[in-house]
């Protein structure tokens, strides 16, 4: 992942990096693999995510049609 600096201002450059590695997933992997996960607890956090993911969906595709 690159970054370029523009007329030496390193704060944005650093804000940008954040906000790429935020959508990226980067900071939320580091924080589950902090400590060990069970196999029983990665499988109840993917279903979950996974739930939350299709109720998001069904959000966006029910404002979109406009109901």
């Amino acid at each position: 992942m690159q970054v370029s600096v523009r007329d030496n201002n390193v704060d944005q450059a650093l804000k940008v990096l954040k906000k790429k590695m935020q959508r990226e997933g980067i900071f939320r992997e580091l924080k589950l693999r902090k400590s060990f996960e069970k196999p029983s607890q990665r499988r109840a956090r993917e279903k979950a995510e996974a739930v939350s993911r299709a109720r998001k969906m069904e959000r966006k595709r029910l404002e979109r049609e406009g109901f």
